[in-house]
């Protein structure tokens, strides 16, 4: 939703000047709460890992056969959306909390996996940088992409469409990948999907810096911590892959 018609209106300076201050004060809560979203989900990978055995349990119950992945990949998209849903709740702040809530430690799961193999490998390996590599390069990509829509002030929400095809697209490809286990989702489609995560951070950020009404920072907040935790599976999946190649 379009929000862009309120803030284009010229009510002289003054008034121009309270949209701006309402809008940076909007901002601020919008990081503000990206950071408190990605502190927490550290906190709860913590959590998981100091758990024992639950590494290897829960990798074996989520991958166990295509029709669990197929479960846990359906799960993930039902309840992630439904707590999308929730953070844009305009009946209850409380229950946009909840919906931020929710999807930071769905994310935490879908996550926790990925982090396993990745220490496992560097166990193995002895190549301990993936994970801080694959943290600095999603933070170098988020930070880039932010400057340029805060530097251009450039509308980007002409990217909805687009990215909305190509999500499907991938949704597409990821479910034949489980379902027929002909052929795996090598380096090109994470490239593909780091790609397509940029798009949605620039997109976010747009929506964040035009768009969102300054009462919806708990939506804007997930919209964009969702894209940059997203980022960071494909460029650690990435980097894994690279990694196995070279040894």
């Amino acid at each position: 939703m379009s929000y862009g018609n309120e803030y284009a209106l010229d009510q002289g300076y003054e008034r121009n000047e309270a949209i701006s201050a309402e809008r940076a004060a909007f901002i601020r809560k919008v990081y503000t709460h990206v950071a408190g979203a990605i502190g927490a989900l550290i906190a709860i990978e913590v959590v998981l890992f100091s758990i024992p055995g639950l590494s290897q349990n829960l990798l074996q119950t989520m991958f166990a056969s295509p029709g669990m992945q197929l479960a846990v990949f359906g799960g993930f998209i039902l309840f992630g959306t439904l707590a999308q849903y929730w953070a844009a709740s305009q009946t209850s702040r409380a229950m946009q909390y909840v919906g931020l809530s929710v999807y930071v430690v769905l994310e935490a799961i879908i996550l926790f996996p990925l982090l396993f193999i990745a220490n496992y490998y560097a166990d193995m390996t002895g190549e301990k940088s993936l994970i801080p590599t694959a943290g600095i390069m999603t933070f170098a990509v988020f930070l880039g992409l932010t400057a340029v829509v805060f530097i251009t002030k450039k509308d980007f929400s002409f990217l909805g469409s687009l990215l909305t095809i190509c999500s499907f697209i991938a949704l597409g490809v990821i479910l034949a990948a489980v379902i027929f286990g002909g052929f795996s989702l090598g380096k090109f489609f994470c490239m593909a999907m780091i790609v397509l995560m940029a798009g949605y951070i620039l997109y976010d950020t747009s929506n964040i810096l035009l768009h969102y009404g300054t009462d919806q920072y708990v939506a804007a907040s997930l919209a964009l911590f969702a894209s940059i935790a997203t980022l960071f599976w494909y460029i650690l999946r990435l980097l894994l892959i690279l990694a196995s190649d070279r040894n």
